[in-house]
């Protein structure tokens, strides 16, 4: 038996903590700055579902970046995020989502980033 300390990714909108990590699953915790937001996004593989934990967060979705509608999360809800849903998480207070998905962690295309990270 083996107990590990997740692993923190820091990003320019907060952190990640990886608290699981299998050839066949991932388990982490995002942690969203107030007023910081994740890129407009969509995975072409990955398979996700998010949880928010606690916090007041602003999430869209749609099939493409011209057909985002906003999605009603309070703390205590889930969404699942299928590959090629169009998305972005913005934090109106600090927000700390749980996140299960596919072990893709690289498989992310960003349409939009305003920390300048765009392409995959």
């Amino acid at each position: 038996m083996t107990v590990k300390e997740p692993r923190r990714v820091e990003k320019p909108w907060g952190y990640e903590l990886i608290w699981a990590e299998t050839p066949r699953y991932v388990g982490k915790l995002l942690h969203i700055i107030a007023g910081e937001a994740l890129s407009l996004q969509y995975h072409e593989q990955k398979d996700e579902t998010i949880h928010l934990l606690s916090g007041k967060l602003r999430f869209w979705a749609g099939p493409s970046a011209d057909q985002l509608e906003e999605v009603a999360l309070e703390a205590g809800t889930s969404f699942h995020v299928a590959p090629g849903t169009v998305h972005r998480m913005e934090a109106v207070t600090d927000c700390d989502v749980l996140e299960a998905s596919t072990p893709h962690l690289e498989d992310v295309v960003r349409l939009e980033d305003r920390y300048g990270r765009m392409g995959t």
